[in-house]
């Protein structure tokens, strides 16, 4: 049966408005329920001198009196989710404690991997004014000493001076009542998607051309509006979602001196981002929304994401199939976990990776380094995927295209960093960057991948494993993927398998690097999409479903099921490990068969007789 244009807009319109409705209702109750807990962001803001984010995250038993205590704006913002938690969990949990004032014990660092501050394990009220200095907050939360590469915490049994550590487990967490839901939704989908490909396989799939746009202006609504009424009820991350606040707090304090008075291992770029939400959770009545605020920056990415993903492989697919990629990553369980219930900043990081591989398609390399150098000054693995744009530059031939792509480079560098350089050293970035890549001297921080499936995981890299050192392992593997993937790019000689060639470099440098985080391979997903949208391979359809099938697993099990924050050998470690291993060698023999046999779509052959109606040729 074909719906008509205008009965198409108008069952558009009755889907908004039914997901805005929900979502202006979920606003609704979240702002009741938090109205008094929620006060104290601006209170701790207003207390805060000068942005004393170091103190903040370094204070051994809670914040003093006038600075801003991030458990104690997780305890406020898990108010909501606290009712369903049973008892035995409250030492894991945020609970809410609108009558704590800032000189409480209360630990800004709640009961995790590294057992500060909880009943069992006290951290002692220890002066640390003195060596402040020589303090560096991972971005979990945990405080080691940069000196001796330990934990501050004399209880601490993960993390650096033990064999586990990272993020800590949730299993115990007020968000864990939410696992079975959200595996749940992952199963479904799962059904969902496998049913849809049976059926298209055998059927097809026919929408009329003109509905397209407004399906998918309603799918990406929905799911943005959806996402927006789930995201404060969904607790988060405590240690991340504590520092993204304290962090947000700091930078509309004094975004000058973030770094000066502070200790993030964050580079600069998504400082401008918390600023923006520490700006809107100080104006009165937003407090109650901070957890929100703190996740919208990612929800709407994942949005712009997948309107991209359907732009960008227009040309090469059908309308149906762009919509159905478009569909697929904005429902996805894997990225749905990662910045709806996590709470982290990946989606947000991908767009950039994404749009970047998008200009280099089109031959836009000036807008491509601008998009990459924002993502490395965003996160430092961006760098896993400059070797890409550097290959695309060496076939330009021409000085120009050098000296404009190092212009780019240095102007977008210069006008990130400037706001923050006053007062630093010449040289503060580089030292930010060499602290944050030394945090964690381990073969794998909890990602499931070759070092994780041979029982490395927290594994020290200087630890010899036959002959070399785990590092120096690792760099071989960085070695090798890059140079297969440059040998790729030579060989194809065309921009359409770019995105082919980034896949390679994050799906390699994730499954046999050392120092990778559970979260990395996030891109592998988006990407895989990207490169099926170029260039019809469905192979890489099974790629993008493998990759947002592992993603989801390992985010899934770091997440809710990991005690004292790092991942046990379990069945799932294994089998997850193990799929993404045998993932990279599958996607390894398509880089090979497309080298070998280069086969350029044309845009030509996505026209039929009929434009206002077309068959899905994904199958």
């Amino acid at each position: 049966m074909t719906i008509s244009r205008s009965r198409a807009k108008i069952l558009s319109l009755v889907i908004i408005l039914l997901c805005a409705g929900v979502c202006l209702f979920s606003l609704i109750q979240t702002h009741g329920k938090k109205e008094a807990a929620g006060s104290s962001w601006s209170a701790g803001r207003q207390n805060q001198a000068g942005g004393m984010q170091g103190a903040q995250k370094d204070a051994p038993q809670g914040a003093p009196s006038g600075t801003f205590n991030p458990a104690q704006s997780s305890n406020q913002e898990s108010s909501s989710s606290s009712n369903q938690g049973s008892s035995s969990s409250s030492s894991h949990q945020f609970s809410p404690s609108p009558n704590q004032d800032s000189n409480s014990n209360a630990s800004p660092y709640p009961n995790s991997n590294t057992d500060q501050g909880s009943p069992s394990n006290p951290v002692p009220n220890q002066d640390q004014s003195s060596n402040s200095e020589k303090k560096v907050t991972n971005e979990s939360g945990d405080r080691w000493n940069k000196e001796s590469g330990k934990s501050d915490d004399p209880n601490h049994k993960g993390g650096p001076s033990g064999q586990r550590g990272g993020h800590m487990g949730m299993q115990e967490s007020s968000s864990s009542s939410y696992g079975s839901s959200v595996a749940t939704y992952a199963v479904l989908f799962a059904a969902l998607a496998i049913l849809a490909y049976v059926i298209i396989r055998k059927k097809g799939c026919r929408i009329p051309s003109l509905n397209i746009k407004t399906w998918l202006w309603t799918v990406i609504s929905a799911g943005i509006l959806l996402r927006i009424a789930l995201a404060p009820w969904l607790p988060g991350h405590p240690f991340d979602l504590a520092l993204f606040k304290n962090w947000a707090t700091s930078a509309a304090s004094s975004l000058s001196d973030f770094y000066i008075k502070g200790s993030s291992d964050y580079p600069p770029f998504y400082v401008y981002i918390l600023y923006i939400v520490g700006k809107l959770v100080s104006l009165p009545g937003w407090s109650s929304y901070s957890t929100l605020l703190i996740k919208l920056p990612s929800i709407l990415a994942d949005g712009a994401t997948a309107l991209l993903l359907y732009h960008a492989s227009r040309k090469y697919v059908t309308a149906e199939t762009g919509f159905l990629i478009a569909l697929f990553y904005m429902f996805n369980p894997a990225v749905f976990i990662n910045s709806t219930v996590w709470g982290q900043v990946d989606s947000f990081f991908t767009l950039w990776i994404v749009a970047a591989f998008y200009f280099m398609v089109n031959q836009r390399l000036n807008v491509a380094t601008l998009l990459l150098t924002a993502a490395v000054l965003m996160k430092p693995q961006g760098i896993i995927y400059v070797p890409v744009l550097f290959f695309m530059l060496l076939r330009q031939r021409t000085i120009k295209a050098w000296l404009r792509a190092a212009g780019t480079f240095a102007l977008t560098t210069l006008v990130v960093i400037l706001p923050f350089s006053f007062g630093q050293s010449p040289l503060w970035l580089i030292h930010l960057y060499s602290s944050t890549l030394g945090e964690y001297p381990y073969a794998s921080v909890n990602a499931y991948n070759f070092f994780a499936l041979i029982g490395a995981n927290y594994t020290k890299d200087a630890s010899t494993w036959f002959v070399f050192s785990y590092h120096t392992w690792g760099m071989i593997f960085i070695v090798l993927t890059t140079l297969f993937s440059w040998w790729f790019i030579l060989r194809t000689r065309n921009p359409l398998y770019a995105p082919l060639a980034g896949l390679l470099q994050i799906v390699g440098v994730f499954t046999f690097s050392t120092s990778m985080h559970e979260r990395y391979l996030f891109p592998a997903a988006a990407l895989a999409l990207l490169a099926y949208g170029y260039l019809r391979d469905k192979r890489l359809l099974w790629l993008a479903g493998g990759f947002s099938f592992t993603i989801f697993l390992n985010t899934y099990d770091i997440f809710y099921h990991s005690t004292n924050g790092g991942a046990s050998y379990s069945v799932s470690l294994f089998l997850t490990s193990a799929m993404n291993v045998l993932l990279f060698i599958y996607l390894a023999w398509i880089v090979w068969t497309h080298a070998k046999k280069i086969h350029v779509p044309s845009s030509d052959s996505i026209e039929t007789s009929n434009p206002k109606e077309v068959i899905i040729d994904i199958i």
